[in-house]
């Protein structure tokens, strides 16, 4: 009906909002979930993603996806139809911004010069790059480039299933399977399935909470720390 949805309609800046969040706290996990990376240039982006490590002393876990909705992409300069294409050089030359003095890259989406991106990220060599979505080529991505997997409402089942292909392709990669986590977005606070999880193979799970006044996000993260702990 063209009404933006009200989830939609209260999402702020994630990097100005982790911004916020670091300064008052100091050992919360910080990240985005998920930054769409083809509408942003990586230039910038791994500034900001290297600036709010920095903030946080290297708390920052980097959650990104390549979008659903064309218009939005094509709008932000993104190429829709093959923004995961786009995505993966994103990735590969924010890695170079962030482990080199001069770093540069060439390719068909990005291409600069030895340029000096300052200041480096907190943790080294760079924070966790955690792919989300279901999409079929998901987990080779993950290999390739990410380090890790960060699926939305998910089973147990599908977890299981995911850590033993991510295994599956690590080793044939030459990769250590244990280099690469599995984070579980977007769940209910329930202790029983976060166990359930943990067991199917997750690393971690983040618990939703909703957009809220002060109040009321308070009383909800009291009724989630009553059900996780």
């Amino acid at each position: 009906d063209g009404k933006i949805p009200k989830v939609y309609a209260d999402i702020v800046d994630p990097f100005v909002a982790l911004g916020r969040a670091s300064a008052v706290t100091t050992t919360l996990k910080l990240g985005t979930g998920i930054c769409l990376v083809p509408e942003r240039n990586p230039l910038l982006l791994a500034k900001e993603v290297a600036t709010i490590d920095m903030y946080s002393k290297g708390r920052f876990q980097f959650g990104i996806g390549a979008g659903w909705l064309r218009e939005e992409t094509d709008i932000m300069g993104g190429d829709f139809a093959h923004r995961w294409a786009q995505t993966r050089e994103a990735i590969l030359a924010m890695k170079q911004l962030w482990t080199t003095v001069e770093s540069e890259y060439h390719g068909k989406y990005y291409d600069f010069p030895p340029v000096y991106s300052f200041p480096g990220p907190a943790q080294k060599p760079h924070p966790p790059v955690l792919l989300g979505g279901m999409a079929k080529n998901v987990f080779k991505r993950v290999v390739e480039y990410g380090d890790g997997w960060m699926p939305i409402r998910v089973t147990p089942e599908d977890v299981k299933k995911g850590r033993a292909k991510l295994d599956e392709l690590a080793n044939a990669a030459g990769r250590d399977p244990r280099s690469i986590q599995i984070m579980v977005f977007h769940q209910q606070a329930d202790r029983d399935l976060l166990k359930t999880l943990e067991e199917a193979g997750a690393d971690s799970v983040t618990v939703r909470l909703e957009t809220a006044s002060e109040e009321e996000a308070l009383n909800s993260l009291e009724k989630m720390a009553e059900a996780v702990f």
